[in-house]
């Protein structure tokens, strides 16, 4: 399974960016995928998540309203719209996938079986 995140680059504040995370070696639709992103010195955080076959979707509190996730089935690929970028979404973004993830573990990292290698997210004027 490989998964291959992209998308990323520099935007400025309230600016939008759409994340990519391609699939070889899977059907996406069979997995879970979340986003999670970490920043310098921080811990790796949780952004948002899909759930498999049904499409229930979760977000972390501070970008409910500002990113949205989807799949795209046809093309094996899940993204992450992000609008109203601001300066505290400065990270680099993870894209992760699973199998058989319990909706309470939805948010957990440790949770997720298989990782992209990460696309930077810099919002900066």
């Amino acid at each position: 399974v490989q998964l291959q995140a992209s998308g990323g680059g520099l935007v400025q504040p309230g600016g939008s960016l759409r994340l990519s995370c391609a699939a070889s070696g899977v059907t996406l639709d069979d997995y879970a995928v979340a986003w999670f992103r970490q920043a310098p010195g921080k811990e790796r955080e949780f952004v948002a998540a899909i759930r498999r076959n049904s499409g229930f979707t979760s977000y972390e509190d501070s970008v409910k309203g500002r990113f949205t996730i989807s799949r795209d089935n046809g093309k094996n690929t899940v993204y992450l719209q992000m609008n109203s970028l601001e300066p505290e979404d400065t990270a680099v973004y993870y894209c992760a996938a699973g199998r058989g993830i319990i909706v309470s573990s939805t948010r957990d990292r440790r949770a997720y079986n298989y990782w992209g290698q990460g696309t930077q997210v810099t919002v900066s004027s």
